[in-house]
């Protein structure tokens, strides 16, 4: 049985708590779009994979704390803080906002919102 676009997004955002690049990029459609909305736009499924494989070499896991999530149609929208578990043993609990477009069971836009200001203090 297919997996509805909301269990499709509960289950993706699950598997960032240990990251395996290839896993996480193959829930996206071939040319699937990943935008960190104060960030450049990652366009196809092999450069979400290397932007997933740099970014996994910092973290241990991000654990995506859903606080909302609702769908409608192929879009699901989910109000959450990701706990990033950086390497060196610290942690950034960033909210964000994301939207997800599904097509045929794989994202086919993943959009995340949020405070870049948050994310550049933690790195300085």
């Amino acid at each position: 049985m297919a997996r509805s676009p909301e269990e499709t997004v509960t289950e993706f955002c699950a598997k960032w708590s240990a990251p395996d690049p290839a896993e996480l990029a193959s829930y996206f459609t071939e040319d699937g779009v990943y935008h960190n909305i104060p960030m450049e736009r990652v366009v196809g499924r092999t450069a979400v994979e290397e932007f997933i494989t740099d970014f996994a070499a910092m973290v241990d896991g991000i654990d995506f704390q859903v606080h909302h999530q609702v769908s409608s149609g192929n879009l699901v929208f989910n109000e959450r803080t990701d706990v990033m578990r950086f390497k060196d043993g610290r942690e950034l609990a960033l909210p964000v906002t994301g939207v997800f477009e599904i097509v045929d069971g794989q994202i086919a836009a993943w959009r995340d919102y949020f405070d870049m200001a948050t994310v550049a203090a933690a790195w300085s």
